[in-house]
């Protein structure tokens, strides 16, 4: 599968890729909502043609694809990539891989034991090493690498080159135990993922110094302590070349060497079927190819598929009458065009010969694709708006669209903290809501977007010459009684004033002293309305604000990342009661989803009459009743349009298909798209890393360490000196103090379960700010020849590169064993 789009400069690898889908949102009853108790649902089990070490032959040479050659094989340099975790996966120590939920398991080839002793006054992790794990120049693996390797991270030299230290400045020593096998770690802060640290591990002769961290490890390992350990790298052929370690104290690596070679997405069919790689990524088309050859293997009929398929018996009558007709110019094209078809008739029916011999594995990949919403800037600023956007989707039906078709199961994603059958997955998207539509258009509507406001003149300009601006600008401040620039005055003679004067006059004496003072005060008050609606249904305590941090209500001018049209002296729409109240039920939706009781807490105040049930609207409106509406909805002339910028390489067709389908649903409810198509190599670094787009698809890998990885996502953009955002991973640009606060707390929190119940609390959160919209997790379609065992469509799990091999002894073993 296509892997375009990789962010760099990251902060923990776990969540460094960014990646594309290729090939491959009413405050609704909580009875609606999962429950309170964690998930119990199973992840997709893998398909890797599992098989006992004792029925796989010994020997052989298995070619596995990749992208590009890796541009460094230092995990923890910026530019490291998922080559790199490919290759550095087989060559160097990973203390705690995942297992096949998700979970970190400790890894006993490198590792006795690993558990906090120590809590109090300080947090003090004990490693016990193998006493036989050995780099591969003889030398045990000890504490002098673990102190490298902190030192190298801490961030606190910056002469090393590295793009994350997550965990590592929160060490405040290392020390040798009773030898150099224990190693005792101890932390100055708590720490709840500990267990991420250290992995993979690096010998100190690369760690220990900054040439050697910076460049030393960018083509080179001359150390290594893996099942394999590296022969070359040939930048021309594009290889990267392993070879069974002689010092491997494990189980014996099953190959005699395992060859990482660079073929395009776009080749890889080919290249499958010249016998060129054994194990490749493919995309939705391919796996369709290699179905079909083997549905086609055993008939001996024509194939109904390929080039000339679709030739109608009349064409070909037309074809075969015009290449040996009278007209020698028409002849001779017609006959290079039969003659073109034949050739390419064989050629594709060899292909599906050779694809016999492959097995598409598949999966459910540890990644999710969301859809982004830019809240930096323009319409989506408007958390109502991105809401809108949210609630229009029908994320059933896009997981269907991609995952149905691959015989895999098709269920939206409900977190975007964990997948499915991790531990701690909780759906949390009840705190935004369901698909919606007539919901989606109320919190259009009152966010000022509405059928004709596009034919609106802008609300801050008048008609008429600059000095009539002026003397009515004038007029207005002298009487008080009109707002600059909310009407148009036409041109009165002196005459016609004085009419209308002498009528207001009459008017005046005839109303009753309450209603004068009614009259006199309701502009006064008109933007007062709101900000009291809000205190009533919040309450005036500071408590109650600080729950409802995060959750914009129309009017606040501080909403992080809104720009210089969300700044204090823009005062955009007068919050409605209605949308005060739906701000404080929406808060009380994500408590009551997340578990948080104290923001779930419901009091009378919070009851608002007069509005469409969980949506934005002005006092005492409903709902738009239509399902759909005709043409895009407008506010001061401009029309609602999202630029959906999305990816055009050939392996990115299942991308837009996706991208086309959220498009109509959004033009249901009003909400135009432009989209735009760029290369993939440009998409994420041009476009989605440097702000330019509204609307977005692209993936997040899974992690087993959430408050470490999933912070740099969801933290709030931060203003920089010349006035940008700095946003680390947070390319949607929205979050809250909230969020950033429930981070740092789980982070820190050693106890498992707390820390994951406060995860469950951010993920809701995440939600009801509705930048990032988890769709469904990604699709895991692996090319294996047919002969191969225990390597596939791995889903959580790591490889167990030792395990890989021929179970034919005809394929693999000695060139003796080839010929019996």
């Amino acid at each position: 599968m296509s892997h375009v789009g990789v962010p760099r400069g990251t902060v923990r690898k776990r969540r460094s890729l960014a990646l594309l889908t290729a090939g491959v949102l009413t405050i609704p009853a909580l009875a609606g909502c999962s429950s309170d108790s964690e998930e119990t649902s199973r992840a997709v089990p893998q398909d890797i043609a599992p098989a006992a070490r004792d029925r796989v032959a010994d020997g052989s040479t298995v070619n596995w694809a990749v992208d590009a050659m890796p541009t460094t094989l230092n995990a923890f340099q910026a530019d490291a990539d998922s080559a790199t975790t490919k290759i550095t996966g087989a060559l160097l120590p990973t203390l705690f891989p995942m297992d096949a939920a998700g979970h970190p398991k400790l890894n006993p080839d490198y590792l006795e034991s690993a558990k906090i002793i120590e809590r109090e006054p300080k947090q003090v992790v004990l490693y016990k090493l193998n006493q036989q794990a050995v780099w591969s120049d003889g030398r045990e693996i000890g504490a002098p690498d673990f102190v490298a390797q902190w030192r190298a991270l801490s961030g606190k030299d910056s002469a090393f080159w590295t793009a994350r230290n997550a965990g590592y400045e929160r060490i405040e020593k290392i020390e040798r135990g009773s030898d150099d096998l224990q190693v005792r770690v101890t932390f100055a802060k708590p720490y709840a993922d500990w267990r991420s640290l250290f992995s993979p591990l690096y010998p100190k002769e690369i760690t220990g110094s900054p040439d050697t961290f910076n460049d030393g490890a960018r083509t080179a390992l001359k150390n290594t302590a893996g099942p394999f350990q590296l022969k070359g790298v040939d930048k021309a052929k594009g290889t990267v070349t392993l070879v069974r370690s002689p010092r491997w104290w494990g189980e014996k690596a099953k190959l005699d060497s395992l060859v990482f070679r660079v073929v395009a997405p776009k080749d890889r069919t080919k290249a499958l079927a010249d016998g060129t790689v054994h194990v490749t990524d493919i995309d939705a088309a391919t796996a369709n190819r290699i179905a079909l050859a083997l549905r086609d293997g055993s008939g001996g009929q024509p194939l109904t598929h390929g080039p000339g398929a679709d030739l109608t018996p009349a064409a070909a009558l037309r074809s075969w009458a015009l290449a040996h007709g009278s007209d020698e110019k028409q002849a001779e094209i017609a006959q290079a065009a039969r003659e073109a078809n034949r050739k390419a008739v064989i050629a594709y029916g060899a292909e599906q010969k050779a694809l016999r011999g492959y097995a598409v594995r598949k999966s459910l990949e540890p990644a999710y694709t969301q859809l982004a919403l830019n809240g930096e800037s323009g319409p989506l600023a408007d958390d109502r708006v991105r809401r809108a956007v949210a609630r229009a989707l029908d994320r059933q039906e896009l997981a269907e669209t991609v995952l149905k078709p691959l015989g895999l199961p098709a269920k939206p994603l409900g977190s975007h903290l964990a997948l499915a059958g991790q531990p701690g997955y909780k759906d949390g998207s009840g705190a935004l809501g369901d698909q919606n539509t007539k919901e989606a258009q109320a919190l259009l509507a009152d966010a000022g977007w509405t059928q004709g406001g596009a034919a609106e003149k802008p609300k801050d300009t008048k008609a008429g010459s600059e000095a009539e601006k002026k003397d009515a600008e004038k007029k207005e401040g002298e009487e008080g009684t009109e707002k600059a620039g909310t009407t148009e005055k036409s041109e009165k003679s002196e005459k016609s004033e004085k009419a209308d004067k002498a009528d207001a006059d009459e008017k005046k004496a005839d109303k009753t002293e309450a209603e004068e003072k009614a009259e006199k005060k309701a502009d006064k008050d008109a933007d007062e309305d709101a900000e009291k609606a809000d205190r009533a249904a919040a309450g005036s305590d500071e408590s109650a604000a600080s729950r409802a941090e995060g959750l914009y209500i129309v009017g606040q001018d501080d909403k992080p990342g809104a720009g210089p049209a969300r700044s204090a002296a823009t005062h955009v729409l007068a919050p409605s009661r209605d949308a005060a109240a739906q701000s404080i039920a929406l808060l009380r939706q994500a408590g009551a989803v997340s578990g948080d009781s104290a923001a779930a807490k419901v009091t009378a105040q919070d009851k608002q009459p007069g509005g469409a049930a969980g949506a934005y609207a002005p006092v005492g409106t409903a709902a738009p009743a239509p399902a759909s509406v005709k043409g895009p909805l407008g506010k001061d002339g401009k029309t609602l349009t999202l630029r959906f910028v999305l990816p055009s390489g050939p392996g990115s067709q299942s991308l837009r298909g996706v991208g086309d389908r959220i498009a109509a649903m959004l033009e249901k409810i009003g909400i135009g798209t432009e989209i735009t198509k760029v290369p993939d190599e440009s998409y994420f670094k041009d476009h989605i890393a440097s702000g330019d787009y509204d609307l977005a698809l692209y993936s997040w890998p899974a992690t087993a360490y959430p408050a470490t990885d999933g912070r740099p996502i969801y933290a709030k953009p931060e203003p920089a000196t010349d006035g940008s955002l700095l946003v680390e991973q947070n390319y949607t640009r929205v979050g809250t103090d909230h969020i950033d606060q429930l981070f740092d707390q789980a982070v820190a929190e050693l106890d498992e379960k707390a820390s994951r119940e406060l995860m469950k609390q951010a993920d809701a959160r995440i939600w009801a700010a509705a930048g990032s919209i988890p769709l469904f997790q990604r699709p895991q379609l692996v090319a294996v020849d047919k002969k191969l065992s225990n390597v596939g469509a791995f889903g959580f799990a790591a490889p167990r590169y030792q395990d890989i091999g021929f179970t034919d002894r005809q394929a693999a073993g000695s060139p003796a064993d080839r010929k019996k």
